[in-house]
């Protein structure tokens, strides 16, 4: 865990810092930018009162604490300049020169980026740090420092900015800490944001894991000193570490199984870190040897290391008491790697330059990129950025006994997909360790999977629901969308084409004449495809074509012979524009027939958008829907709330709890006392002594509801509370 925030850093302490692992630095210049970081923020003052300087040196402390090199430190030291003060890119370039300019400017620009955003600029926001971390992963390591430093001091802002930052820093900056194998930072910022986030919680955490480590500390140094002896009887020299799981696992642990603190089996850690290889399993066998081990319970990071470099061995054991208590067991190299990830791997050539070229050890980036290619929808983009920034790791073996990595949940839809486009569209089931499994079947660690293919077969959109990877998912939906595209342009040239009859006209002749391509110009329309798939979705018209395919006379001379009929598609349109349901804006108008998605429940303050349905005129979806980004993007429309003088909309929360008598009541009490109205409800006993209550409520947007489950999470006996959308 990183120490804890220190306001009497010297500027020395750094300096003897980066000497203790490069002696061969360039101390000059750290020198000068600590210099021209005191003078240009001279004057200047954090919220808390304290001198503005006491940033850029907390965050060029951390930076040696990782054992970055001179101008990465020196960046921690001027990152804030070009922001903060009248300093510019350009003065920085001229006084540490080119390299440092472009780090800072770099940092600067990743500053700047709001991820709080619509999904377009949010989608573009996150290319742009990921090609700032492809280009110079120092960019993103400067930046976590300095969200570090900004947590650990953020009791002085504003609760709303708190927040504000605070989830920014759970969604964002810890997960690509994690990614980048830097564990600890990761732990440290899910801890601090969990402080700002769920303070109550936080304290209350706390002070159960304070208690836990005073009741259990005999037991726990009985142990170590049970088992160094046992390693130094054999020759093992071996570095022994006690600690209280972080409050943020704890609390993911009570969320994901739904349990209170005191249900919490493994909370206990011993990490014992040993020499060489070898010696770790040796080391694990001792410990099997002097305590029973928990079945299941063993994982071979080692010997499977995870994507983003880890290694370990785990194991857990009955301790003294029944206590179980979970052995992690590294050699120092995997420790330290474990702590800093990426930046335990810098090596120094002479002179102290850092040898960026062999030392990529964040494969993932630049996979990521490479898979985001062809992801221009911003929705889906951001979804695949979600997906894999969150993954965790599943090994799986190929017949021929490669190890192939994959999220946890992943299913063979994923593997087949990770071996070929084709395998994946193809296939139809898999074998695991020889036995035939359906599609939705979870891949465990150490199986070994074979995919089935089928000519002939093709996705369906229940392969969404089993896909776990970015990949999967985006080569499924890129499939789904081709094909709804397909039937949509098919449909869109019957009916074009049986207009064009009614008036007389051939489609050959029509389709290469100078009055179509000038009207596929005007409406900046690529090609007769597109218009055909235009036509088919109903975005267009048959008539609307024709009739600026004409001259005006004719189609009056036409219209007095008959009544011209539209086409099905139209009518609805026709239709879905006159009508007005006024809580929702499409494509600027107000004047649309609309309904809410009943797949994804949106409610005013959720990001949204169209889609033209057939015979229901334009269904609002959440802009995350499964559905949505799987559908061709030619059917949606921009859409936004208009909440004035709105009903409240009707959306679900899931609250699960102990089962006693009175909470009910109280859960009841809360509901009502913020307005909101109960439509349904339904409680259950799921055993051991919790129940779940699902609750359909009128709200009136995403704040209301906001403010509804932070009150019902501090009741206490809650265990959680969520948001439900099926």
């Amino acid at each position: 865990m990183a120490e804890p925030v220190n306001l009497n850093i010297r500027f020395e302490d750094i300096l003897t810092e980066v000497e203790s692992y490069n002696p061969s630095a360039d101390l000059d210049l750290i020198r000068k930018a600590y210099v021209y970081s005191a003078k240009v923020h001279q004057g200047q003052t954090r919220r808390s009162g304290e001198p503005y300087l006491i940033h850029p040196i907390a965050v060029a402390h951390i930076l040696a604490k990782m054992h970055l090199d001179a101008p990465s430190i020196a960046t921690g030291f001027l990152h804030d300049t070009v922001e903060d003060t009248l300093a510019t890119v350009e003065d920085i370039k001229q006084i540490f020169g080119p390299q440092i300019s472009k780090l800072v400017d770099a940092v600067t620009k990743l500053s700047k980026i709001n991820f709080n955003t619509k999904e377009q600029r949010q989608a573009e926001n996150f290319r742009k740090m990921f090609m700032a971390m492809a280009d110079d992963i120092r960019v993103i390591l400067v930046k976590l420092a300095d969200r570090l430093h900004n947590m650990q001091t953020m009791q002085h802002m504003p609760e709303d900015k708190q927040i504000l930052i605070s989830q920014e820093t759970l969604d964002i900056y810890a997960p690509i800490a994690g990614r980048l194998g830097m564990q600890e930072l990761k732990l440290d910022l899910e801890n601090l944001a969990l402080k700002y986030l769920k303070p109550q919680l936080w304290e209350t955490l706390s002070e159960k894991a304070d208690e836990l480590q005073k009741t259990t500390g005999k037991s726990i140094e009985e142990m170590k000193l049970k088992l160094n002896e046992k390693l130094l009887e054999y020759g093992i020299k071996a570095d022994l570490q006690a600690r209280i799981k972080h409050v943020y696992s704890i609390f993911r642990k009570m969320e994901e199984q739904h349990v209170e603190f005191e249900q919490i089996y493994d909370l206990l850690a011993l990490r014992v870190i040993v020499n060489t290889i070898p010696q770790c399993y040796e080391t694990l066998g001792f410990v099997h040897s002097l305590w029973k081990p928990v079945p299941g319970r063993f994982k071979d990071y080692i010997g499977m290391p995870k994507m983003n470099n880890y290694q370990s061995l785990h194991t857990t054991v009955i301790g003294p008491k029944g206590y179980r208590v979970e052995f992690q067991i590294r050699t120092k190299e995997m420790h330290e790697i474990a702590d800093w990830g990426i930046a335990a791997h810098w090596n120094y050539k002479e002179g102290g330059e850092i040898n960026l070229k062999d030392e990529m050890k964040f494969r993932w980036i630049r996979q990521f990129m490479e898979w985001q290619k062809d992801l221009s929808d911003p929705a889906e983009y951001l979804d695949t950025v979600k997906l894999d920034l969150f993954a965790s790791d599943v090994y799986v073996f190929t017949p021929k006994g490669d190890i192939r990595e994959f999220p946890a949940g992943s299913t063979p839809v994923d593997f087949a997909y990770s071996v070929h486009t084709e395998v994946g569209n193809k296939c139809v089931g898999a074998r695991v360790n020889g036995k035939l499994v359906p599609l939705r079947y979870r891949m465990k660690s150490g199986d070994t999977i074979e995919i089935v293919t089928q000519e002939g077969h093709h996705p369906s959109r229940d392969w969404l629901k089993y896909a776990q990877t970015s990949r999967a998912k985006a080569k499924i939906r890129q499939y789904l969308r081709e094909e709804q595209s397909t039937r949509a342009s098919k449909l869109g040239q019957d009916l074009l084409e049986k207009e064009l009859d009614r008036y007389g006209l051939s489609p050959s002749k029509t389709y290469k004449g100078e009055a179509f391509l000038a009207f596929l110009k005007s409406r900046h329309i690529r090609d007769e495809h597109q218009l055909f798939v235009l036509v088919g979705y109903g975005k267009l018209s048959s008539h609307q074509v024709v009739a600026a395919l004409l001259p005006k006379e004719q189609l009056e001379e036409m219209a007095q012979k008959e009544t011209v009929k539209e086409s099905t598609i139209s009518r609805i349109f026709k239709k879905a524009f006159e009508r007005s349901r006024g809580r929702v804006r499409v494509g600027g108008f107000d004047d649309v027939m609309i309904s809410l998605a009943k797949c994804c429940n949106p409610i005013p303050g959720d990001s949204i958008v169209g889609f033209i349905t057939r015979g229901r005129g334009v269904t609002i979806h959440s802009s995350d829907c499964s559905k949505v980004l799987a559908s061709d993007k030619t059917r949606r429309l921009d859409a936004t709330w208009n909440l004035k003088g709105a009903d409240p909309t009707s959306t679900k929360i899931r609250v699960i709890c102990i089962d006693k008598p009175g909470l009910l009541a109280d859960i009841s009490r809360i509901i009502s006392d913020l307005d909101v109205n109960i439509n349904q409800a339904s409680c259950r006993s799921i055993g051991d002594q919790k129940m779940v209550n699902n609750f359909e409520i009128g709200i009136r947007d995403l704040k209301h509801l906001q403010s509804l489950i932070k009150a019902l999470s501090k009741v206490k006996g809650v265990i959680s509370v969520d948001r439900t959308r099926d």
